[in-house]
């Protein structure tokens, strides 16, 4: 006999399948170099492995996350646009990484303001999430999603 699964846990297999073969596309060297050129001036040395390992983290959700809206993309919508569409989403993984920064991550703010490293967040989720929707968009191109 078959399985019964519903819509809803076929929705879900099919979403991660998705989001394994667009993870084959971000690099872990991309990641970590990003992490150096945005958060430097706010990292410890010795802390510098915990940062890293949940920046990690973020970049990837913010990269399926633009990588799940590329869809808008294929179909001819500006990626300013798209982003518009999720601009909730990506301001609740900038606002969670300022916040690990802010709480956990015990940043080194001797002359650096905590607007400056709000910016640098900003700008770490976005570069993953306009990375992730340009992926996307050309696997849609090419039909390999």
């Amino acid at each position: 006999m078959n399985e019964i699964i519903s819509i809803k846990q076929k929705r879900h297999q099919k979403d991660l399948i998705y989001e394994k073969k667009m993870l084959r596309e971000l690099s872990l060297t991309e990641i970590q170099k990003r992490t150096d050129q945005y958060f430097s001036p706010f990292i410890n040395k010795n802390k510098k492995v915990v940062i890293e390992e949940s920046c990690i983290d973020f970049a990837i959700e913010a990269f399926l996350l633009g990588a799940k809206y590329s869809r808008f993309g294929y179909y001819g919508e500006p990626i300013e646009v798209a982003n518009e569409r999720c601009k909730g989403e990506e301001k609740r993984l900038v606002n969670e990484l300022f916040d690990y920064f802010t709480n956990w991550g015990r940043v080194h703010l001797s002359n650096l303001s905590f607007d400056e490293l709000f910016i640098a967040s900003e700008h770490f989720i976005h570069t993953f999430w306009k990375q992730g929707f340009i992926k996307g968009e050309l696997r849609h191109k090419l039909r390999l999603h």
